[in-house]
C-alpha cells in the first residue's frame, strides 16, 4: 500500500503540547502514512508543508481552536484550493458549519474517536491516489503533489462527510516527536519555580449531559478509556524529555473512577517524583472524596473544577449536578488534603442578572479562591454552538436568541440587561490586559470588584473573609498553576485570530 502525506495542523490547545495532533500522528504512522505536524500557536504555517501535504487535517478539540482553524482552512482552500481538507475533534461539526467565507468547507468532519476515522480517510485517499493518470505523476515532479482527494474519472472533488463515531479502534501511542517540544509549551508554576509540564489522556467524553457542554452533544453520556499501558508509555516519552508535571485533560478524570485510580498507580508508581492536575465536577469532589488523601499522596496538585456560577437557579438550568453550597464544600474537602482547587466561571448567561454576579465574586472571596482564578474566568459568556443540548432542551427560546452567527460559531444572545453585556466586554478586555501585562491576583480582584461593583444596585460590600477551612495554606503567590491562562471557551484574541489567518 502507497502512503499519503497528512499534514495535521494545530491552531491552539490551553497552552499544551496538543495531544489531538500526537494521538492522530501515532495512529497515522501505524497504519503506513507519512506525517507532518504545525502547532500555529508557536510555528507558522509556511508554504513547504502545505506543498508537501496531500491531505491536511486540522485539530478542533474546542471552541477556540475552532474559530482560528477556519482563518487556516479559508487560507489553505485560497493557496491550494484541490487539497483534502479534515476539521477532527469535540468541534469539527461545528467547525464545518457553511458560512460566508471559505472557512467551513471541508471534505470530512470527524468528531469523536477520531483516530480510526483519520486513518480510514488517509486510506480512501490512497486509494483515489493510485488511480490517477500518469499527468498526476507529472505534477509531482513539477513540485505539485497528486490529487488524491480527486474522483480519477471525473476530476470532482470527494463528496463532504460529516461524521460523529463512538467507534472504538486500535490504541496507538501519541507520536509527540511531530511537534515541537514540551519546553516550548506551558509550564507548571508551583514554589516560585517552573516545571516542564504535559498534557496526557487517560479517557474521552463524559458520563454526564451538562447542557452547556460541548462533550454531551457527541458523546451522549458514554466515555472511552485509553488503555493504562498506552498512558504509562506516553508519560514515559515526556519524563525522558524533562516532563515534571502532567496534566491529565480528560473533561472528568472521575468518570471511570477505577480506571483512574489504576491510572494514578501506574504512573506514580513508575515515577514518583512527578507531580499532575486533573478536571473533576464538584459533585465527584464529594462523592469520591475518600479518594483525595491517595490523590494527594500520588503528586496530585491542584483540581479544576466546573463551579460556574454561584446561583442555584442557573446551576439548575445548566443541569450542573451540584449546588453552590457543594462547591463551598468541595473546597474544604480539597483543602483539607493539601490539594488547590482551580474552579472554571460561567459568569455570563441569558438568566444573569447584577446580583448573580456580586454572588460570584464574593464566593471566589469567601472560599479564598482569588489567587486561583485566572482573570478570563470572570468574562467567560455562554456559548451556544450548534446542537446544544439548551437548544434541544428547550432551555434556549427564539425569543432570547439574536439568530446564528457563523463567524462566531454560535448563536447570538443577548442579555436582558444592556449594562451585563457591556460588562463582559470590559471584563474580556481587562482579562488580555491582566494577561500582557502580568497583574498580580490583589490587581486583578480589585479590578473585578469594581467593574462588577459598578453594575450593582448600590454596589458591593466588602469582600467576605473565607472561614479557616476554605483558607488555602498557601499564599496565592505559590499556588500552583499553569502558565497558561486561557481557556477552551474564551474567544480567541485579535493577535491569535491574525496569526493563524496569515498562517505564515
Amino acid at each position: 500500500m502507497a502512503s499519503v502525506r497528512v499534514l495535521l495542523v494545530s491552531t491552539y490547545e490551553l497552552g499544551h503540547q496538543p495531544v489531538l495532533v500526537a494521538s492522530a500522528a501515532g495512529a497515522l504512522r501505524q497504519a503506513g502514512h507519512e506525517v507532518r505536524a504545525v502547532d500555529v500557536a508557536l510555528q507558522p504555517l509556511t508554504p513547504e508543508p502545505v506543498a508537501w501535504a496531500q491531505a491536511v487535517a486540522l485539530a478542533v478539540p474546542m471552541h477556540t481552536a475552532a474559530r482560528l482553524a477556519r482563518a487556516v482552512a479559508g487560507r489553505l482552500r485560497t493557496e491550494r484550493p484541490e487539497l483534502p481538507l479534515c476539521f477532527y475533534g469535540l468541534y469539527a461539526m461545528v467547525a464545518a458549519e457553511p458560512a460566508g467565507d471559505d472557512g467551513g468547507r471541508c471534505d470530512l468532519a470527524v468528531a469523536g474517536e477520531t483516530d480510526a476515522e483519520l486513518v480510514a480517510w488517509a486510506r480512501q485517499l490512497d486509494t483515489q491516489q493510485l488511480a490517477v493518470t500518469a499527468g498526476a505523476g507529472a505534477e509531482r515532479h513539477a513540485g505539485r503533489p497528486a490529487r488524491p482527494g480527486a474522483d480519477a474519472a471525473q476530476g470532482a472533488p470527494l463528496a463532504p462527510r460529516r461524521v460523529v463515531t463512538l467507534r472504538r479502534g486500535p490504541s496507538s501511542p501519541p507520536a509527540r516527536d511531530v511537534l515541537p517540544p514540551p519546553s516550548a509549551y506551558a509550564r507548571l508554576q508551583v514554589g516560585g519555580e517552573q516545571r516542564l509540564a504535559a498534557a496526557v489522556e487517560a479517557s474521552r467524553g463524559c458520563t454526564h449531559r451538562c447542557r452547556h457542554c460541548p462533550v454531551p452533544v457527541v458523546y451522549d453520556g458514554r466515555i472511552r478509556v485509553v488503555p493504562v499501558e498506552t498512558v504509562v508509555a506516553d508519560v514515559a516519552g515526556l519524563v525522558e524529555q524533562g516532563v515534571r508535571h502532567v496534566t491529565f485533560s480528560d473533561p472528568d478524570f472521575l468518570n471511570g473512577p477505577q480506571h483512574a485510580r489504576r491510572v494514578v498507580d501506574a504512573v506514580h508508581g513508575a515515577f514518583p517524583e512527578l507531580t499532575f492536575d486533573v478536571t473533576v465536577k464538584v459533585e465527584h469532589v464529594l462523592r469520591h472524596r475518600d479518594l483525595w488523601p491517595h490523590m494527594a499522596a500520588s503528586g496530585c496538585l491542584f483540581v479544576v473544577s466546573a463551579f460556574e456560577s454561584a446561583t442555584d437557579r442557573i446551576l439548575a438550568v445548566l443541569d450542573k449536578g451540584h449546588s453552590v453550597a457543594d462547591s463551598v464544600e468541595a473546597v474544604a474537602v480539597l483543602r483539607a488534603e493539601g490539594i488547590e482547587p482551580r474552579p472554571s466561571l460561567l459568569p455570563f448567561t441569558p438568566w444573569t442578572n447584577p446580583e448573580d454576579l456580586a454572588a460570584l465574586v464574593d464566593l471566589v472571596a469567601g472560599c479564598d479562591l482569588g489567587g486561583n482564578v485566572d482573570a478570563v474566568q470572570y468574562s467567560i459568556r455562554l456559548l451556544v454552538p450548534p446542537g446544544s443540548l439548551l437548544l434541544t432542551d428547550g432551555l434556549l427560546t427564539s425569543g432570547q436568541l439574536d439568530g446564528y452567527d457563523p463567524e462566531l460559531l454560535g448563536w447570538r444572545w443577548r442579555s436582558p440587561d444592556p449594562a451585563l453585556d457591556a460588562l463582559q466586554q470590559r471584563l474580556a478586555a481587562l482579562a488580555e490586559q491582566a494577561g500582557d501585562e502580568g497583574w498580580d491576583t490583589p490587581t486583578v480582584t480589585s479590578a473585578v470588584r469594581d467593574a462588577v461593583g459598578s453594575v450593582v444596585p448600590g454596589g458591593l460590600g466588602p469582600a467576605p473573609e473565607p472561614p479557616a477551612r476554605l483558607r488555602s495554606a498557601l499564599p496565592p503567590e505559590l499556588r500552583p498553576r499553569l502558565t497558561e491562562a486561557w481557556f477552551c471557551c474564551a474567544e480567541p484574541t485579535g493577535t491569535q485570530l491574525q496569526s493563524a489567518g496569515g498562517c505564515r
